[in-house]
């Protein structure tokens, strides 16, 4: 598998459930306050400079779309919706 161009195919990290001061359960999915999920890049993009295999980046949630290579789900995101490199 090889991304090209500036995509980049990546593998989200589920986040633990938070509870909140009432003691409320949230699943990540409920979390609307939190804009960007962490993920590990998986394949960059042939024209992609600054991230390579095996990094973990921060990404916008509602960027790129999702793909299943042999049964795998990943989703492929434009090298512009990552916002940070851990």
């Amino acid at each position: 598998m090889r991304a090209v161009g500036k995509y980049i195919v990546i593998d989200p990290i589920k986040e633990v459930d938070t509870t909140t001061k009432g003691g409320l359960i949230l699943a990540e999915k409920q979390r609307e306050d939190i804009r960007y999920r962490r993920a590990k890049v998986i394949e960059p993009g042939s024209d992609v400079t600054l991230l390579k295999t095996g990094d973990e980046v921060y990404y916008d949630k509602a960027a790129g779309f999702n793909i299943e290579i042999k049964k795998e789900q990943y989703k492929v995101i434009k090298e512009q919706d990552v916002v940070i490199v851990l």
